[in-house]
């Protein structure tokens, strides 16, 4: 399938200008943002108070009102600013052009994080039936930055919430990608405690921390061993294995890759 095509859905030849209410307009569909800050919604509702907005939102017609595909910030202001009516401009459109253009205003406005923008490629290309290409030229995006914004999306739960809220960057998080979801999320707690660099990152994932200690077979784990094993990993900064023998004997491995990461370790013990 090819890409959707936004020409027409963007052309402003017979574009109108009208006062919607806004309680008769939705939320979009495909609207991939799902964090809105407060305090700048705020600030934005009180320019709105004092000069009016200025730029109309994008709707399309829906079933007993309109479906909002561009300028949800500006329509959530203007309630905060008590508005009853928002000046719209209201375009007939299909779902593919809806959603392309609805994404490409928030990834051109850097209003998404990589997760959120990583979530609305892969409904653009699940919807449609699209390749990594044509939800390429969709977005103006490359190829190689779609498949790996699409990649974020095999994240471990822990480590995607830290990549939402800035803990760690998205080259960060792309670093980690080749680890077990529990690796994951101890190398992205030590790459936030130490201020680690993406380089640092990689070369950490690279030099070892992937790859299981040389040991013996390793022994069926319950499921308390496994959460002491991830509850230590996580204090220690550092992996942590416990190798648990019959008769409730066994060993505690604690691996590193540098002195000043067992100064680390060393620290967290006292």
């Amino acid at each position: 399938m090819s890409s959707p095509s936004v020409g027409d859905a963007r052309s402003a030849d017979a574009d109108i200008v009208s006062e919607i209410p806004v309680t008769s307009i939705s939320r979009g569909t495909y609207q991939p943002r799902k964090h809105f800050d407060e305090e700048t919604l705020q600030e934005l509702a009180d320019s709105i108070l004092a000069q009016g907005l200025i730029q109309p939102v994008l709707l399309r017609k829906r079933a007993g009102g309109f479906e909002l595909i561009a300028g949800e910030r500006r329509w959530r202001a203007a309630q905060l600013a008590g508005l009853e009516t928002v000046p719209a401009i209201v375009r007939d459109m299909d779902d593919s052009a809806v959603a392309a253009i609805t994404l490409i205003e928030n990834i051109q406005r850097e209003d998404l994080n990589p997760l959120e923008e990583a979530q609305a490629l892969h409904r653009l290309k699940n919807e449609f039936n699209m390749t990594h290409q044509a939800v390429a030229e969709a977005v103006g995006r490359s190829r190689a930055s779609v498949t790996n914004l699409l990649r974020l999306l095999d994240l471990d739960e822990r480590v995607s919430e830290m990549l939402v809220t800035g803990k760690i960057e998205m080259g960060h998080a792309r670093a980690l990608l080749s680890l077990t979801p529990d690796q994951q999320h101890i190398v992205a707690l030590k790459v936030y405690a130490e201020g680690l660099s993406v380089r640092a990152t990689e070369a950490l994932v690279r030099n070892g921390i992937s790859k299981p200690p040389r040991s013996t077979p390793k022994r069926r784990q319950n499921s308390h061993i496994k959460a002491l094993e991830v509850d230590l990993s996580e204090k220690l900064g550092a992996q942590v294995t416990i190798d648990h023998r019959p008769g409730d004997k066994g060993t505690v491995n604690v691996s590193y890759n540098s002195l000043d990461e067992l100064d680390g370790i060393l620290a967290h013990i006292k």
